[in-house]
Protein backbone atom coordinates (compact mmCIF):
# COMPACT_ATOMS: atom_id res chain seq x y z
CA UNK A 1 0.00 0.00 0.00
CA UNK A 2 1.55 3.42 -1.13
CA UNK A 3 1.13 6.10 1.70
CA UNK A 4 0.39 9.57 0.36
CA UNK A 5 -0.12 12.86 2.24
CA UNK A 6 -1.70 15.70 0.56
CA UNK A 7 -0.49 18.88 1.45
CA UNK A 8 -2.99 21.82 0.00
CA UNK A 9 -4.40 25.16 1.60
CA UNK A 10 -7.76 24.46 -0.25
CA UNK A 11 -9.97 21.71 2.46
CA UNK A 12 -12.60 21.08 -1.11
CA UNK A 13 -9.80 20.50 -3.30
CA UNK A 14 -7.51 18.28 -0.53
CA UNK A 15 -10.92 16.61 -0.09
CA UNK A 16 -11.29 15.91 -3.45
CA UNK A 17 -8.17 14.42 -4.05
CA UNK A 18 -7.90 12.71 -1.20
CA UNK A 19 -11.43 10.63 -2.73
CA UNK A 20 -9.38 10.20 -6.04
CA UNK A 21 -6.45 8.80 -4.27
CA UNK A 22 -8.45 6.36 -1.76
CA UNK A 23 -10.57 4.93 -5.11
CA UNK A 24 -7.14 3.89 -6.54
CA UNK A 25 -5.71 0.21 -5.67
CA UNK A 26 -2.98 -0.23 -3.48
CA UNK A 27 -2.66 3.29 -2.15
CA UNK A 28 -4.32 5.54 0.08
CA UNK A 29 -3.99 9.35 1.79
CA UNK A 30 -2.59 8.67 5.40
CA UNK A 31 -2.53 12.27 6.27
CA UNK A 32 -3.36 16.09 4.82
CA UNK A 33 -2.00 19.23 5.78
CA UNK A 34 -3.21 23.02 4.83
CA UNK A 35 0.44 24.25 4.67
CA UNK A 36 4.30 23.22 4.24
CA UNK A 37 4.77 23.89 7.84
CA UNK A 38 2.20 21.26 8.70
CA UNK A 39 3.59 19.34 5.91
CA UNK A 40 7.08 18.61 7.29
CA UNK A 41 5.55 17.94 10.91
CA UNK A 42 2.91 15.44 9.26
CA UNK A 43 5.75 13.43 6.89
CA UNK A 44 8.15 13.32 9.86
CA UNK A 45 5.45 11.50 12.37
CA UNK A 46 3.40 9.61 9.23
CA UNK A 47 6.51 8.39 7.06
CA UNK A 48 4.42 8.88 4.00
CA UNK A 49 5.77 7.11 0.47
CA UNK A 50 4.48 10.10 -1.43
CA UNK A 51 3.90 13.81 -0.69
CA UNK A 52 1.47 15.34 -2.85
CA UNK A 53 2.89 18.53 -2.45
CA UNK A 54 0.54 22.32 -3.55
CA UNK A 55 3.16 25.08 -4.46
CA UNK A 56 1.88 28.40 -3.09
CA UNK A 57 0.69 28.01 0.25
CA UNK A 58 0.52 30.65 3.20
CA UNK A 59 2.83 30.08 6.46
CA UNK A 60 5.45 28.14 4.05
CA UNK A 61 5.11 27.23 0.59
CA UNK A 62 5.87 23.56 -1.09
CA UNK A 63 9.36 24.74 -2.40
CA UNK A 64 10.51 25.40 1.27
CA UNK A 65 8.42 22.74 2.62
CA UNK A 66 10.51 20.06 -0.04
CA UNK A 67 13.78 21.41 0.96
CA UNK A 68 13.22 20.82 4.31
CA UNK A 69 11.84 17.52 3.50
CA UNK A 70 15.17 16.90 2.05
CA UNK A 71 17.19 17.87 4.18
CA UNK A 72 20.28 15.66 4.32
CA UNK A 73 19.92 14.57 8.32
CA UNK A 74 15.46 13.93 7.22
CA UNK A 75 16.68 11.59 4.52
CA UNK A 76 19.28 10.05 6.97
CA UNK A 77 16.72 9.59 9.45
CA UNK A 78 13.78 7.75 7.53
CA UNK A 79 13.89 4.60 7.20
CA UNK A 80 11.87 4.30 3.58
CA UNK A 81 12.74 6.44 0.79
CA UNK A 82 10.58 9.92 0.48
CA UNK A 83 8.74 11.34 -3.21
CA UNK A 84 7.54 14.14 -3.56
CA UNK A 85 5.64 15.26 -6.52
CA UNK A 86 4.82 18.84 -6.74
CA UNK A 87 1.18 20.29 -7.45
CA UNK A 88 1.12 23.30 -9.50
CA UNK A 89 -1.47 25.43 -11.45
CA UNK A 90 0.93 26.71 -14.60
CA UNK A 91 3.64 23.83 -16.86
CA UNK A 92 6.74 26.19 -16.81
CA UNK A 93 6.48 27.32 -13.15
CA UNK A 94 9.67 28.52 -11.48
CA UNK A 95 8.79 27.61 -7.88
CA UNK A 96 8.15 24.09 -9.73
CA UNK A 97 11.65 24.03 -11.14
CA UNK A 98 12.62 25.02 -7.55
CA UNK A 99 11.29 22.64 -5.35
CA UNK A 100 12.55 19.67 -8.56
CA UNK A 101 15.72 21.42 -7.32
CA UNK A 102 15.26 20.31 -4.08
CA UNK A 103 14.89 17.08 -4.38
CA UNK A 104 10.60 16.64 -5.85
CA UNK A 105 10.86 14.09 -8.46
CA UNK A 106 8.47 16.00 -10.96
CA UNK A 107 5.14 17.99 -11.16
CA UNK A 108 1.36 17.28 -11.55
CA UNK A 109 -0.97 20.48 -13.06
CA UNK A 110 -3.95 20.03 -10.71
CA UNK A 111 -6.22 19.42 -13.32
CA UNK A 112 -4.77 16.48 -14.49
CA UNK A 113 -6.82 13.56 -14.89
CA UNK A 114 -7.73 11.07 -11.86
CA UNK A 115 -5.60 8.50 -14.08
CA UNK A 116 -2.40 10.75 -14.86
CA UNK A 117 -2.53 11.28 -11.00
CA UNK A 118 -2.55 7.80 -9.82
CA UNK A 119 0.43 7.06 -12.62
CA UNK A 120 2.40 9.79 -11.34
CA UNK A 121 2.00 8.61 -7.42
CA UNK A 122 2.83 5.10 -8.94
CA UNK A 123 6.03 6.36 -10.71
CA UNK A 124 7.53 8.19 -8.64
CA UNK A 125 6.63 5.77 -5.84
CA UNK A 126 8.75 3.28 -7.76
CA UNK A 127 11.78 5.93 -8.05
CA UNK A 128 11.33 7.16 -11.02
CA UNK A 129 10.44 10.85 -11.88
CA UNK A 130 7.18 11.94 -13.56
CA UNK A 131 8.73 15.01 -15.61
CA UNK A 132 10.44 14.46 -18.74
CA UNK A 133 13.97 15.66 -18.33
CA UNK A 134 13.34 17.83 -21.67
CA UNK A 135 10.86 19.91 -19.87
CA UNK A 136 12.79 20.15 -17.42
CA UNK A 137 15.77 21.50 -19.13
CA UNK A 138 12.97 24.24 -20.43
CA UNK A 139 11.94 25.23 -16.73
CA UNK A 140 16.10 25.66 -15.76
CA UNK A 141 16.92 27.36 -18.79
CA UNK A 142 14.57 30.40 -17.61
CA UNK A 143 16.46 30.37 -14.03
CA UNK A 144 19.82 31.92 -14.83
CA UNK A 145 21.93 29.39 -12.03
CA UNK A 146 25.21 30.43 -10.72
CA UNK A 147 26.74 27.05 -11.33
CA UNK A 148 29.13 25.68 -8.83
CA UNK A 149 32.30 23.62 -10.04
CA UNK A 150 31.28 19.65 -9.77
CA UNK A 151 32.22 17.83 -6.77
CA UNK A 152 34.88 14.54 -6.91
CA UNK A 153 32.26 12.23 -7.74
CA UNK A 154 31.72 14.03 -10.84
CA UNK A 155 35.38 12.86 -11.81
CA UNK A 156 34.44 9.15 -11.04
CA UNK A 157 32.65 9.07 -14.56
CA UNK A 158 34.61 7.33 -17.11
CA UNK A 159 34.11 8.99 -20.68
CA UNK A 160 31.77 7.02 -21.77
CA UNK A 161 29.62 7.67 -18.58
CA UNK A 162 29.78 11.47 -19.17
CA UNK A 163 28.98 11.07 -22.66
CA UNK A 164 25.58 9.45 -21.86
CA UNK A 165 25.52 12.37 -18.96
CA UNK A 166 25.69 14.87 -21.04
CA UNK A 167 22.66 13.44 -23.24
CA UNK A 168 20.37 12.80 -20.57
CA UNK A 169 21.58 16.26 -19.19
CA UNK A 170 20.31 17.53 -22.94
CA UNK A 171 17.24 15.26 -21.83
CA UNK A 172 17.22 12.47 -24.31
CA UNK A 173 15.10 9.43 -24.12
CA UNK A 174 17.62 6.20 -23.44
CA UNK A 175 16.49 5.42 -27.35
CA UNK A 176 17.71 8.35 -28.85
CA UNK A 177 20.91 8.10 -26.48
CA UNK A 178 21.62 4.40 -28.04
CA UNK A 179 21.13 6.29 -31.23
CA UNK A 180 23.80 8.63 -30.58
CA UNK A 181 26.30 6.62 -28.93
CA UNK A 182 26.00 3.70 -30.89
CA UNK A 183 24.92 1.38 -27.98
CA UNK A 184 21.79 -0.94 -27.68
CA UNK A 185 19.11 0.58 -24.64
CA UNK A 186 20.13 -1.67 -22.59
CA UNK A 187 24.11 -0.72 -22.52
CA UNK A 188 22.65 3.01 -21.94
CA UNK A 189 20.81 1.51 -18.97
CA UNK A 190 23.59 0.41 -17.45
CA UNK A 191 25.80 4.04 -17.95
CA UNK A 192 22.35 5.64 -16.11
CA UNK A 193 22.66 3.69 -13.51
CA UNK A 194 26.05 3.73 -12.80
CA UNK A 195 26.24 7.63 -13.05
CA UNK A 196 23.11 7.53 -10.54
CA UNK A 197 24.87 5.78 -7.71
CA UNK A 198 28.30 7.39 -8.36
CA UNK A 199 26.92 10.73 -8.08
CA UNK A 200 23.89 9.80 -5.43
CA UNK A 201 20.60 10.75 -7.14
CA UNK A 202 17.62 9.43 -7.04
CA UNK A 203 16.78 10.21 -10.90
CA UNK A 204 17.15 10.97 -14.70
CA UNK A 205 15.62 14.59 -13.76
CA UNK A 206 18.25 14.75 -10.65
CA UNK A 207 20.74 14.67 -13.85
CA UNK A 208 19.59 17.41 -15.41
CA UNK A 209 19.32 19.41 -12.25
CA UNK A 210 22.92 18.37 -11.24
CA UNK A 211 24.48 19.12 -15.03
CA UNK A 212 22.75 22.79 -14.74
CA UNK A 213 24.21 23.18 -11.47
CA UNK A 214 27.61 22.61 -11.86
CA UNK A 215 27.41 24.39 -15.34
CA UNK A 216 27.91 20.81 -17.46
CA UNK A 217 24.67 21.35 -19.17
CA UNK A 218 25.02 21.48 -23.23
CA UNK A 219 24.57 25.46 -24.47
CA UNK A 220 22.46 23.35 -27.22
CA UNK A 221 19.47 21.69 -25.73
CA UNK A 222 19.82 18.79 -28.64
Amino acid sequence: MIGVLLVDDQELFREGVRIIVDAQQGMEVVGTAADGREAVRRADDLQPDVVLMDIRMPEMDGVEATRQLFAPARVAAREKPLRVIVLTTFNLDDRAATAIRHGASGFVLKDATPTQLRDAIRTVHAGNAVLAPADLTALLDGQHLAAVPPPPAYRTLTEKEREVFATVAKGLSNTEIAGEIFASESTVKTHVGAILRKLALRDRVQIVVYAYEHGLAPTDPR
